[in-house]
């Protein structure tokens, strides 16, 4: 019997597949505990326009991450840290403070998506990448003051 698993499957495959299995299986467990639906035209009409869907979405939200990587060549961040002897920053600045500074420029970004290369404990400007999506990244410079 052929089935679209609707999660994926340990040892069967993953969410969206069309695989065959025997009739007590699908029926009994798969179908039963709602992990899959029999493969009928309708099902499988239903399965290519959600993919269309999320084909859709998922250009969508790549065009707004390149919107706002575009807005991020334009800024520049000025942090203000204390410094020591030989204008050594105390600590580092971390993925959050960034954050927090983007907020201020009305850039919403998830700090994970900050990716900082080396620590930022010296004053001057540093380039830090950021991944908004797998195909999309930008760059912000990031200056380090008194």
């Amino acid at each position: 019997m052929k089935v679209i698993l609707l999660q994926d499957v340990k040892k069967q495959g993953k969410k969206d597949q069309i695989i065959d299995v025997s009739d007590g299986y699908a029926k009994n467990f798969l179908i039963k505990n709602g992990l899959a639906v029999a493969a009928t035209s309708t099902s499988k009409k239903i399965l290519e326009k959600e993919l269309d869907r999320r084909k859709a979405e998922e250009e969508a939200y790549i065009a707004e991450c390149q919107k706002i990587a575009e807005k991020l060549k334009n800024i520049e961040l000025k942090i203000k840290v204390k410094t020591g002897e030989q204008d050594k920053v105390f600590g580092t600045v971390s993925s959050k403070q960034i954050c927090e500074e983007l907020k201020k420029h009305n850039i919403n970004i998830d700090k994970k998506k900050i990716i900082i290369d080396y620590p930022l404990d010296s004053l001057g400007t540093h380039n830090v990448k950021v991944e908004l999506h797998k195909k999309v990244k930008g760059e912000i410079k990031v200056i380090l003051s008194k």
